[in-house]
């Protein structure tokens, strides 16, 4: 946005601020909060701290001690942010989404800054990695609710490095899986419910299954035990069990199958048609997709599931891509309604590339911990503000209820973004 523009939201922005001046215990950070905003919002080429300052007009010092030192209340911030969406934008039919995004970054005094799979360049490379939580609903609304930097292992052993990045030592390695588990355990104390959730891989198709989000059975199982429905999208090799094995020992071996070779060889599979399926997207040419789907029992330790979750194959008409998910929703559930909660993620990628290209989310340059996490959390009320402001040019209201293949939560979904 250039200035005009800016000015033109003043009056909305100034009370939405005032949603998060209890964060703030002195007059001058929350001026400086505005100011640092505005800066998100405009047009500037790199939305770092100097550029930031220096359109205002202010010293780039006191920006810096503004997201790095200054005293204010990030994680009050973080939760206030998260119940204003749980009070304005509750939704019945919401879909919450993890996913990760990472940004390459140069030195190694980065917090969390290492040699690994970046997401952003396609390859490994020296960059950050962060885990977030997204909240999507029917009337085409999204926000991120919170982020987390993922530290890799060799920092976590390094305390010495992490104290000079500011890290608590508190602060653990912990495995992506984990890490979205605590976001939602946040987000839910908040008041944000949402009865679906849906993730992709980990960023690497090269990874081995174990880095996979979906080849994880404890967060599975996680988000089972929270009373979740999920469509998660999973390695080809993935274990399951086409069919409970029957054997009469307990202790003779089980021999599961990777899905990508049940969905073609096993027998709730075999002579099943596919079916073709179009989903529209809100930014991009609409994808069609031939899916069939069977229940399975997944594995655990070489043993089936107690219980049946959908194995869902679906291949691209356009490119030919198979993808695989598994998903622990009720057997009844139409496969369209799964269909379109996987595909939610689409709609988070364009947040993340807002993020990225509008608000600054990779711009920062500091070495400070507390820095790195205020300016996500910025980063993320500015896009909250984005959305109410979209949706309030835009005059819609809340979109009826798409209860795709039928009634009952099983069966409501938000549009495909």
């Amino acid at each position: 946005m250039d200035a005009r523009k800016i000015e033109a939201l003043g009056p909305a922005l100034g009370d939405y601020l005032e949603e998060f001046g209890d964060c703030f215990g002195r007059v001058e950070p929350r001026e400086h909060l505005r100011t640092y905003v505005e800066g998100q919002l405009s047009d500037l080429p790199r939305k770092s701290i100097e550029p930031i300052a220096l359109a205002a007009g202010i010293p780039p010092r006191t920006l810096q001690q503004f997201l790095s030192a200054a005293k204010w209340q990030q994680g009050m911030m973080r939760d206030r942010l998260q119940q204003v969406v749980a009070r304005d934008h509750a939704h019945p039919l919401a879909v919450g989404v993890f996913d990760e995004t990472s940004y390459p970054k140069k030195g190694e005094r980065t917090p969390g800054v290492k040699r690994q799979y970046c997401g952003a360049t396609g390859k490994t490379d020296n960059c950050v990695v962060s885990v977030h939580l997204a909240y999507a609903t029917p009337d085409a609304f999204g926000a991120l609710l919170d982020g987390e930097l993922f530290l890799p292992e060799d920092w976590a052993a390094d305390r010495q490095r992490c104290r000079a990045a500011g890290i608590p030592d508190e602060m653990v390695h912990r495995p992506k899986w984990r890490i979205a588990l605590e976001l939602l355990d946040r987000a839910v104390a908040n008041g944000v419910r949402f009865p679906w959730v849906t993730f992709d891989r980990s960023g690497n198709w090269r990874l081995p299954r174990d880095e996979w989000y979906g080849g994880k059975p404890g967060f599975l199982d996680g988000l089972g035990a929270r009373g979740l429905l999920y469509v998660c999208e999973v390695p080809a090799n993935l274990p399951c069990f086409p069919s409970r094995p029957k054997y009469k020992s307990l202790q003779r071996p089980f021999a599961p199958k990777r899905v990508d070779s049940a969905g073609k060889f096993s027998k709730p599979f075999k002579g099943k048609p596919w079916k073709r399926v179009k989903l529209a997207r809100k930014t991009l040419a609409d994808q069609v997709w031939e899916v069939r789907s069977a229940q399975v029992y997944l594995a655990r330790d070489g043993r089936p599931t107690d219980r049946t979750y959908w194995l869902i194959v679906a291949r691209s008409v356009a490119t030919g891509e198979v993808k695989y998910f598994v998903s622990n929703a009720p057997p009844r559930t139409g496969l369209l309604t799964l269909l379109k909660v996987a595909f939610t993620r689409a709609g988070v990628e364009h947040v993340f590339r807002l993020a990225k290209t509008e608000v600054g989310f990779s711009h920062f340059e500091g070495r400070n911990y507390q820095g790195l996490v205020r300016h996500m959390t910025l980063c993320q009320l500015v896009l909250l503000f984005a959305a109410e402001q979209t949706d309030r040019l835009r005059g819609e209201k809340p979109g009826r209820d798409d209860r795709a293949d039928g009634e009952g939560v099983e069966h409501a979904v938000p549009r495909v973004a």
